[in-house]
């Protein structure tokens, strides 16, 4: 059985740019959970679960931000605008991933 704990999304590797980040980031904009749960100390399983959800929740837009209404549109501008500059800011480079080496 796996017992580890995720670090939480403010503690995470170049500001969590990452799947397990994009899981809460999308539970915050669906109201899932609060915007100042970071997840910090969750389990595998918690952040599965909370996958379910976010998974549910997009099913309702056919999984496409341009499917948004205008105050989650909104939302999820301006959450994932505040990630990218954390993340860029703490070092993360989207370019690393189209790297083969």
């Amino acid at each position: 059985m796996n017992n580890r704990k995720y670090v939480g999304i403010d503690k995470d590797e170049k500001g969590a740019m990452n799947p397990t980040g994009n899981v809460i980031r999308d539970a915050w904009l669906f109201g899932l959970i609060p915007e100042n749960e970071t997840c910090e100390g969750w389990t595998v399983q918690g952040i599965e679960a909370l996958y379910a959800k976010v998974t549910d929740e997009w099913d309702k837009y056919g999984h496409l931000v341009c499917n948004l209404p205008p105050e989650l549109a909104e939302k999820h501008q301006r959450i994932y605008d505040a990630a990218v500059a954390r993340a860029r800011a703490l070092g993360w480079d989207p370019e690393d991933l189209l790297d083969d080496d």
